[in-house]
């Protein structure tokens, strides 16, 4: 699909869900700028992160939008063993790893003991991924916690994270043969960051939940509720695969497949979880 083929494309999508250019412009983040040039065929193969950022605000995956254009249009498609046909996938944990590495690296330069960062992280982290308080507020008051002039947690972060390598294959395989998304609780901007950086797979994702848009976090049913919408399937057919044992639990309770990535133990979680997805075709 060329530029324009795309403009006209996204245009009609929006048009569809009864969008103005200036509020489809609110709910992904874009400049209105941004926006009409795309819709014109201005912009040339613009960014993934920008398409991606559309298809979320629109509740829709990037294959629904783009009419099967999105560079997947090969895949087969099948069902697991047990009949899942959309797979999610958890980041912290799961694609990455939360380590303590970044409070460890912040404790060295700041002379600040490893467990009075951590105590303050944690003390606003949900209200964060849940988007009511920004990143820069974060910093602010980690700073004002520990005395510090200024800080910038997510750099710290993202110098220290390890991807999960297993898992990177593991989802990169199955989106070949699923539909599958992203559910994470994340603070605003990492995500894109993290696949950036490799941290993340970057691929064509039929769905990505980010907590810090959507308003909700896991293990709330809500952010659930809102997932499945998105992945535009029956309940029973969605397999969500988290190293939070809440999380879990609360998928099955609303009638998902959900399988717990041990994180201590990647490579057997990895081979135990790549059993259960193999297809039936």
């Amino acid at each position: 699909m060329d530029e324009r083929g795309l403009g006209k494309q996204l245009q009609a999508a929006r048009q569809a869900a009864g969008l103005t250019q200036q509020q489809l412009c609110n709910k992904a983040n874009l400049s209105f700028s941004t926006l009409t040039k795309i819709e014109r065929g201005a912009i040339k193969s613009p960014s993934i992160f920008t398409v991606q950022a559309i298809a979320n605000a629109l509740g829709k995956g990037l294959d629904e939008l783009l009419g099967n254009g999105g560079g997947r249009a090969t895949r087969q498609l099948s069902k697991t063993k047990n009949g899942a046909s959309f797979i999610f996938f958890d980041v912290y944990g799961c694609m990455v790893n939360f380590s303590h590495a970044a409070f460890n690296k912040l404790s060295a330069q700041s002379g600040i003991t490893a467990d009075i960062i951590e105590m303050s992280f944690w003390r606003y982290n949900d209200e964060v991924c849940s988007g009511a308080m920004s990143l820069s507020d974060l910093n602010a008051n980690m700073a004002q916690d520990m005395g510090l002039k200024s800080l910038k947690w997510q750099d710290y972060y993202l110098d220290t994270a390890e991807p999960v390598k297993e898992m990177h294959k593991l989802l990169q395989w199955a989106s070949e043969r699923y539909k599958v998304g992203l559910l994470t609780n994340i603070m605003p901007g990492l995500l894109g960051a993290m696949r950036r950086e490799g941290l993340v797979p970057d691929l064509a994702y039929d769905a990505i939940i980010d907590s810090s848009e959507v308003g909700a976090i896991k293990p709330d049913a809500q952010i659930y509720k809102l997932a499945q919408q998105r992945a535009g399937v029956p309940a029973q057919e969605i397999l969500l695969i988290d190293d939070i044992r809440a999380n879990v639990v609360a998928a099955g309770k609303l009638g998902w497949q959900a399988l717990w990535f041990n994180d201590a133990h990647p490579e057997a979680s990895t081979k135990r979880i790549a059993e259960a997805l193999e297809p039936t075709r």
